[in-house]
């Protein structure tokens, strides 16, 4: 079923998704619109968010751009006063904004500490403070990563972040019900620029061949499943972590795998 003939699970919601001027918010804020809701694209660059909320715009569906940083407190209180002045509610908070460093816990400097703590952790937890204000009843969805989980060296602190995130959204989920319910996106390998633009061919296909789906998560994959979370078809489902990886959390050991695009042919 194409996203355009999907039932509008959220005409007259609004939705402020963090991070959404590409990658998997730009998606997820553009399935969001497709099935109704009004969306608030939010991040630091005011020419590719209103890039983007000028596309949902062509698609008959409605969205605006407010600039953003996630490091800077004011300036997310400033998004949700927007919000609110602006169309009067709020349903759903997507907290998506992450930014990563390749550093080992040896490596890290206090300054790639904080950018990262600051964008990925604090700016999720001041955010979702900010929803509760204005929400009668809603949904939070924090995205984070199967690096809650299990990860690999050189990933510090993202890998610690987002452990964290998953533990948030248990509090949030406690301290908020019953009106907003919270739950976790932990997505794998998902194919966006920031992960692949360097990436060999070659690495691409054997990381498809890894996955028992038999290819690589795309940003379309976290949207619909951001889309489940944040609608009543979820509505008994809150303090949960969702693993959204092809697979890959199932596996103990690569080398006892087979090819699984050869499976799929």
């Amino acid at each position: 079923m194409s996203e355009s003939s999907q039932h509008k699970r959220f005409a007259e919601d609004v939705a402020v998704v963090t991070g959404s001027t590409r990658g998997i918010g730009e998606r997820i804020a553009k399935r969001l619109a497709v099935e109704g809701a009004t969306v608030v694209v939010t991040g630091r660059s005011h020419e590719a968010g209103t890039a983007v909320a000028e596309d949902i715009e062509d698609t008959g569906n409605e969205a605006t751009f407010v600039k953003a940083d996630m490091r800077s407190p004011p300036e997310i209180s400033a998004l949700f006063e927007a919000t609110v002045d602006e169309y009067g509610s709020l349903d759903i908070l997507v907290n998506n904004a992450a930014v990563q460093t390749e550093t080992s816990v040896e490596e890290t400097t206090l300054k790639d500490w904080d950018q990262v703590l600051e964008t990925d952790f604090r700016s999720y937890w001041l955010c979702a403070k900010q929803a509760h204000r204005y929400m009668d009843r809603g949904t939070i969805v924090n995205i984070s990563s199967n690096h809650a989980f299990s990860t690999m060296p050189s990933h510090f602190p993202y890998n610690a972040v987002k452990a964290g995130i998953n533990g948030m959204t248990r509090a949030m989920a406690l301290d908020f019900g019953p009106e907003i319910r919270v739950n976790t996106i932990n997505p794998g390998w998902i194919y966006v620029d920031r992960t692949m633009a360097e990436m060999a061919e070659q690495r691409r296909q054997e990381l498809a061949g890894i996955h028992p789906v038999g290819r690589i998560g795309k940003p379309e994959d976290i949207a619909g499943v951001a889309t489940f979370l944040a609608s009543d078809d979820a509505a008994f489902v809150t303090g949960a972590s969702l693993r959204v990886d092809g697979g890959r959390g199932a596996v103990m050991q690569d080398d006892t795998l087979p090819d699984y695009r050869e499976l799929s042919e």
